[in-house]
């Protein structure tokens, strides 16, 4: 646990993860309250292999793409400053998809808005080791 979520400033993993599986069953927020973090440094430019599994979807797809920028969520506008503890993956990013097997997503470049959450929960692909 970091300092930041030891001390309430940021929400911890459980935090996060009871926040995520209050959204309605079968939405992306909570199937990805299921998921276990596994990319916890800044995504910027890595390969991520998004979770696109069942039940998300009735098949599996491999979706990979390169975060390039992240776009902070909005504050409500009755609300000055960000209540505390602050959400752990709170944002997205706009990415570009390099691999897919999903109709809807071709590869090439092709932008998709992807959530913070979904990233940090996707497989970092590195290429100097071999394929799984």
């Amino acid at each position: 646990m970091s300092f930041l979520s030891r001390i309430g400033f940021i929400e911890t993993e459980e935090q996060e993860q009871s926040r995520l599986a209050q959204a309605p069953e079968g939405s992306l927020n909570h199937y990805l309250s299921t998921l276990p973090v596994t990319i916890d440094e800044w995504p910027k430019d890595l390969l991520v292999e998004l979770p696109w599994r069942q039940p998300r979807s009735d098949q599996a797809y491999r979706v990979v793409v390169v975060p390039i920028e992240f776009r902070k969520d909005a504050l409500p506008e009755s609300v000055e400053e960000e209540p505390l503890p602050r959400k752990r993956h709170a944002g997205s990013w706009m990415c570009a998809v390099v691999f897919s097997t999903h109709p809807s997503y071709p590869a090439s470049g092709f932008r998709i808005d992807v959530p913070a959450a979904e990233i940090a929960r996707g497989r970092k692909i590195d290429l100097a080791e071999p394929a799984a």
